[in-house]
C-alpha cells in the first residue's frame, strides 16, 4: 500500500496543526487516529506501537513499507537530527502542495489532447470496421478499376476487420511486455528519462518539471539544516528521475573532491542536458554568497512559473492544431471513400 500525495499532504497538515497546538507526537497521532477513515487506522496504530518501543518517528514510518515517499521520510529523518519536526512538516506540506498543483496543471493541459486523439482513433477504427466495408460492397458492382488510395483503404480495412482481435491482443501483449521490461530494467528507465527531454513540444516541460523538483528538494533539505553533501545525497535518493539522480550523485562526488558547487555542477552536466545556463549561474553566485537555500527556493518557484506558462501556451497551441489534424485524417478518409463516386461517370 502506498499513500497518494494528497493523502500524505493531509496527514502532514493534520500532524503539523496538532504539534503547533502543543501536543506531543504520540498524542497527536492518537488524536489523528480517532478521527480519520478506516484504511488509515492500521498503519497509524502500527506507527504508535513502534514509537512506544523507543523507535524514532522516521524508523516507525519506514517500518510501514512504501507508505510514504522517500522525500517525506528523508525530511523527517533530517528533522530528528536538527530537532525541528515542525519545520520538516512545513517543508513537506509546501513540497507536496507544489507537486500536486503541478500534476493538476499537467493533467489539465494534456486532458484535451488525449481525449481528442483518443476520440479520433476510435472514430477511425469505427470507420474501418463498419463504414468502409459498406462502401466495399457498393464498389464491387463497379466495372472499372478503383483509385489506388481507395483500394489501399479497402485492403487496410479488410485486414483490420479480419484480424481485429489478433491486433488488439498483440497491442496489449506488446504494451505489457514493454511495461514489464521498463519496470525491471534500470538501463531502459535511464534511456527513457533521457529521451523524454527530447520529445517535441513536451520535452522541455519534462525538463522544467525535473529541474524545479530538484531545486525545491535540495533547497528544502538545506533549509532544514542538512549540510550540502548530505542534502545532495538525500536528493539523489529521493529523485524519481534517473538523470536527476545520477547528476546529484556526480555533483556529490565532485564536491567530495574539493570542487566548489559551481564547478561541480558544470563538471556533472557539461552539455547542459539537465541544468540550463541561467540556473547554473544563479547557483554558482548563491553558493559563494551563502544564500544557496534561498536561491534554490526562488529558482524552483521561477521554474514552476515558467512551466505553468508553457503549459498554458501548449494547451492553446494544441487545440487548433489537433482540430486540423483530426480534420485532415477524417476528411482524408471520406475523400478517399468518395473518389470512385466522384468519378462515377468514368467508372460505371
Amino acid at each position: 500500500m502506498t499513500l497518494s500525495k494528497q493523502s500524505q499532504l493531509d496527514f502532514a497538515q493534520q500532524l503539523l496543526t496538532l504539534l503547533n497546538a502543543g501536543l506531543a507526537l504520540l498524542n497527536a497521532l492518537e488524536l489523528i487516529q480517532s478521527s480519520v477513515r478506516k484504511d488509515w487506522q492500521h498503519w497509524l496504530q502500527a506507527v504508535q506501537v513502534h514509537l512506544r518501543k523507543g523507535n524514532s518517528f522516521s524508523q516507525s514510518l519506514i517500518a510501514q513499507g512504501n507508505l510514504f515517499s522517500m522525500d517525506f521520510m528523508n525530511l523527517i529523518r533530517v528533522s530528528e537530527r536538527t530537532g525541528d519536526i515542525e519545520l520538516a512538516l512545513k517543508t513537506i506540506c509546501h513540497q507536496l502542495e507544489a507537486e500536486i498543483e503541478l500534476k493538476r496543471k499537467l493533467q489539465q493541459a494534456l486532458s484535451y489532447p488525449i481525449v481528442t486523439l483518443s476520440s479520433s482513433i476510435l472514430l477511425v477504427i469505427v470507420m474501418m470496421i463498419w463504414v468502409v466495408p459498406v462502401f466495399k460492397d457498393v464498389f464491387e458492382h463497379f466495372q472499372a478499376e478503383l483509385p489506388l488510395p481507395t483500394k489501399a483503404l479497402i485492403q487496410t480495412s479488410s485486414i483490420i476487420t479480419q484480424f481485429f482481435i489478433e491486433i488488439c491482443a498483440g497491442l496489449i501483449v506488446g504494451i505489457f511486455i514493454s511495461f514489464l521490461s521498463w519496470m525491471k530494467s534500470a538501463h531502459l528507465q535511464k534511456k527513457c528519462d533521457q529521451w523524454s527531454f527530447r520529445i517535441p513540444l513536451i520535452g522541455k516541460l519534462f525538463r522544467l518539471s525535473a529541474l524545479a523538483y530538484w531545486c525545491r528538494t535540495l533547497g528544502h533539505l538545506l533549509e532544514s539544516g542538512l549540510p550540502l553533501p548530505d542534502a545532495l545525497r538525500v536528493t539523489a535518493q529521493s529523485s524519481n528521475h534517473w538523470l536527476s539522480h545520477n547528476l546529484s550523485a556526480e555533483v556529490f562526488k565532485h564536491l567530495a573532491r574539493g570542487w566548489p558547487l559551481g564547478k561541480a555542477l558544470e563538471k556533472a552536466d557539461p552539455r547542459n542536458g539537465f541544468f540550463d545556463s541561467e540556473t547554473l549561474q544563479l547557483l554558482h553566485i548563491a553558493s559563494e554568497s551563502g544564500f544557496l537555500a534561498q536561491m534554490l527556493g526562488k529558482r524552483a518557484n521561477s521554474l514552476s512559473a515558467q512551466l505553468s506558462n508553457r503549459l498554458n501556451h501548449l494547451s492553446q497551441t494544441l487545440e487548433p492544431l489537433l482540430i486540423i489534424v483530426v480534420g485532415i485524417i477524417i476528411g482524408g478518409l471520406v475523400i478517399i471513400l468518395y473518389l470512385p463516386i466522384f468519378n462515377l461517370g468514368q467508372i460505371v
